[in-house]
């Protein structure tokens, strides 16, 4: 069993269980995904956080495990593009003044919509001890092929 984390189209979040990928995308596909909140069926997983984590005991020795180890290194380089593409592709880009406008939807001030920018160290803190949900993704320079 494997767990997502959904979303309605009117921004309800919730969990739900599947067997694997392919079962959470043939349910979505045949419409069974409802949300619990608003009975939205326009339902869509979120993206959450990764985690990635070594077997305790040795994996096979040699080539196998180098092979082995760079199809994990090519799919987790494929999920950061397709997840960096998402983000590109469906939240506004308010730059520096992320903290800023992320504080005025918390309380109310601005409407609600998917933002992505930048902050300072002390504007995380700020964020933090007001209770903006944040999440920080790593960026990707585009601009410059040549940097590793």
């Amino acid at each position: 069993m494997i767990v997502f984390d959904l979303e309605c189209i009117n921004g309800h979040v919730f969990e739900g269980w599947f067997d694997d990928r392919d079962d959470l995308n043939r349910q979505q596909a045949q419409g069974l995904l409802q949300c619990p909140v608003c009975d939205s069926f326009s339902v869509s997983p979120k993206l959450s956080a990764v985690a990635i984590r070594r077997s305790a005991s040795p994996g096979p020795a040699g080539s196998d495990q180098k092979m082995a180890s760079q199809a994990q290194l090519d799919v987790m380089a494929e999920f950061a593009e397709k997840m960096t593409q998402y983000v590109e592709n469906n939240y506004e880009n308010v730059g520096s003044s992320f903290a800023k406008q992320a504080l005025e939807m918390h309380y109310g001030v601005k409407d609600f919509k998917q933002i992505r920018g930048t902050t300072t160290r002390e504007e995380e803190k700020t964020l933090e001890k007001e209770g903006v949900p944040v999440v920080k993704l790593p960026t990707f320079n585009k601009d410059n092929e040549d940097l590793n």
